[in-house]
């Protein structure tokens, strides 16, 4: 076991990106409006997207070559409309994930002496620097080292928060589950399951960091790299069941409703863990409501940047040297822009980044389920009987609910 420890390191980052809004804000609502009446959601959405997810790694374990390498064999179609839909989408993930960083920092930090609106702009601009110096300098190694540390304080954080929670409760705790009818719930169902664990995108951003692992480790490889994933995978099902808990047993029945400006829903996340828990939770679940964005913000800021950095390379044929740190760039000055002008909207921008995920999210398993289980990979790695009839009840979950969602808008 000790042995396997240390392959860990992609799945880990998979972790770090997919445990983040999906999991603070949207699981921590969805216990707070719902109590535990989503959690048919939340187990669905992780069954049905697991496939997809893991043959990202399964891919590059088996070849060598990232998803996107296998997207190219498919069509250069298939590879552009990528290249399209992440170009629309990184902006406003990136811009949701850090504005819900900042706005934990100003609330656990301080303002630094600025109004408290500021506060969370002028953190914006921290926040992204910081990421960005720890991303260029320290490249892919430091990142690998740096994630294992954050998910270890993320993972006793959270339980241990869920666990003081569970024995402070007094009332009852109802499993009845729910089916939302009204347009609103409808609308925040979607979301929830859009980001729940996470975007399928990120199976691309795996199959990158898988490859760059086995740049730095030769040995992470074949079944190593199935291990790392569902370690990371399942810590992110666990811990998406803590923070819905966490929401049902502090707030859920308590009329309260979540401020949609950065600094305000920071703040009142907070407060009301504290009022519920006692002034001792302030700091738990500081430390945990910031790792956990702050991870998030920092795998984002390092896989889209790579992702279109990859892509752009496979459509144009060659390679560019300082094609990463242009994408990234361009990545935190886009981020910043678009903060600047929708930061007091933080919920409807995590809606909209939420409901594309949703949206697009069957596009991502059928090419997945395509490339894996098709001549560009090995025998040996396509699926087994049990995988495909799990990816085809994915992929009928996906459409099915995505279509639901148009037709009730």
């Amino acid at each position: 076991m000790i042995n396997k420890l240390k392959y860990l390191g992609p799945g880990l980052l998979f972790a770090g990106a997919a445990i983040g809004v999906s999991h603070l804000v949207q699981s921590t609502r969805a216990g707070a409006d719902f109590g535990l009446g989503l959690l048919w959601a939340l187990l669905l959405a992780n069954l049905f997207k697991y496939p997809f997810f893991q043959f990202g790694p399964r891919y590059a374990a088996a070849t060598g070559e990232s998803l996107l390498d296998g997207y190219k064999k498919l069509g250069k179609g298939i590879l552009v409309t990528y290249f399209i839909l992440t170009f629309a989408t990184m902006f406003t993930i990136q811009t949701a994930v850090t504005i819900v960083t900042a706005g934990l920092a100003s609330s656990i930090f301080g303002n630094l002496g600025f109004n408290p609106v500021l506060a969370v702009k002028v953190w914006t601009v921290i926040v992204l620097i910081v990421c960005l110096l720890l991303l260029i300098l320290g490249k892919y190694k430091l990142l690998d080292n740096m994630i294992k540390v954050i998910i270890i304080i993320l993972s006793i954080s959270t339980i241990s928060a869920v666990v003081m929670a569970l024995y402070g409760n007094d009332s009852s705790v109802s499993l009845a589950q729910v089916f939302p009818k009204e347009t609103a719930q409808v609308a925040f169902l979607i979301a929830f399951m859009g980001w729940m664990p996470a975007p399928l995108d990120i199976s691309v951003w795996h199959s990158l960091w898988a490859v760059e692992k086995r740049k730095d480790d030769e040995e992470f490889k074949s079944k190593s790299a199935l291990f790392d994933f569902n370690v990371g995978y399942i810590g992110t099902v666990i811990l998406g069941i803590g923070f819905v808990l966490l929401g049902c047993l502090v707030m859920f029945g308590s009329g309260e409703t979540f401020s949609n400006s950065a600094g305000g829903f920071s703040g009142q996340l907070i407060q009301m863990y504290t009022t519920s828990l006692g002034e001792w939770a302030y700091i738990l679940i500081g430390i945990a409501a910031f790792t956990t964005m702050f991870s998030t913000t920092l795998t984002c800021l390092d896989a889209s940047p790579r992702a279109m950095d990859r892509t752009l390379e496979l459509l144009i044929g060659r390679n560019y040297k300082r094609g990463y740190l242009a994408w990234i760039l361009l990545l935190v000055i886009g981020t910043i822009g678009i903060f600047f002008f929708f930061a007091s909207e933080m919920g409807l921008l995590i809606k909209i980044a939420t409901i594309l995920s949703f949206i697009t999210a069957p596009f991502y398993a059928i090419i997945n389920y395509k490339l894996i289980s098709g001549n560009h990979t090995p025998k040996e790695w396509r699926p087994n009987i049990k995988m495909h009839v799990l990816s085809w009840c994915g992929m009928i979950f996906l459409i099915g609910f995505s279509i639901w969602y148009l037709i009730t808008l």
